[in-house]
């Protein structure tokens, strides 16, 4: 049955933003009255618009900024300056897409060479202090270049920035890990929780984090793919491609609870860019 966008419902989408309700909290009250859900996040995307657009322009506030591709209307690359990235899938929520090309095999290879001889068992960030720990959710080996430390990092990271959108200075230094057979990463989320005593001191160092972008710089024979538990999405590696998910706010709604799969037969090895709100300071 097909369900159509009436004044009525328009009514009611902004009453409930009026009311301080999030979108979030709209999208799944529509959902259990029986919308469809491409509908309904269609209702509210095209109402607010319209209702902001309408507000005098001293009540309009300001967009906030955050990582985006630079996605031309219907294009399937991407210039990235030095490189044309692939556009392999997109979602709408979470912001999530799927990306080819976005390094070439030489480049993989060597930050792989580069990074091997300073690998060690992954951390996590200890909310609870802002410091680092070992984690038995987290069984990889790790490390990370500083932010700029080589030409090639230096070249990467001008891709990556021109790619989101994104200054440079707002990206942590690249991540390099390698996964090997039963290694995994448990589902988790990448923004720091704000209800945790610790975050304060980690934020003050550029904000929370806004956006991931997970490269894949070697292939599992088996295992290993990117999840994404409340969308039932899994994203298998390729090597020199990546995955792009961007979270407005510190809250599960953002649908970015994602894990890495154990590897089953092989090796992986990925680069992570994580951005943060402002410059991030080492």
């Amino acid at each position: 049955m097909s369900q159509t966008i009436t004044p009525e419902l328009r009514t009611w989408i902004v009453q409930q933003a009026q009311a301080g309700c999030t979108p979030e909290a709209v999208l799944q009250a529509m959902l259990r009255a029986g919308w469809n859900e491409d509908v309904a996040l269609a209702a509210m995307e095209q109402t607010l618009q319209e209702h902001v657009a309408s507000l005098p322009a001293a009540a309009q506030a300001p967009a906030v900024p955050r990582p985006q591709l630079a996605l031309r209307e219907g294009a399937h690359t991407i210039d990235a300056g030095d490189r044309i990235v692939h556009v392999l899938a997109t979602l709408r929520r979470p912001r999530l897409a799927v990306l080819g090309n976005v390094l070439a095999p030489e480049e993989c290879d060597a930050l792989m060479r580069l990074a091997e001889p300073r690998l060690k068992r992954s951390r996590t960030v200890q909310t609870a202090t802002g410091g680092e720990e070992l984690n038995a959710d987290r069984t990889s080996d790790g490390m990370f270049f500083r932010r700029g430390e080589t030409p090639l990092i230096q070249r990467i990271e001008a891709r990556l920035s021109r790619l989101v959108q994104w200054p440079v200075e707002n990206g942590e230094g690249l991540q390099v890990l390698r996964y090997r057979p039963g290694a995994q990463y448990k589902p988790h989320y990448d923004y720091f929780d704000p209800r945790a005593p610790g975050t304060p001191r980690i934020t003050a160092r550029g904000g929370q984090r806004v956006a991931t972008l997970v490269m894949y710089l070697s292939e599992p024979v088996r295992g290993g793919g990117t999840t994404f538990p409340d969308i039932g999405l899994e994203v298998l590696p390729q090597r020199g491609g990546a995955v792009f998910f961007a979270y407005d706010r510190p809250d599960p709604a953002t649908l970015t609870l994602h894990g890495g799969a154990p590897v089953l037969e092989g090796e992986k090895w990925v680069a992570t860019k994580w951005l943060r709100e402002t410059e991030f300071t080492p």
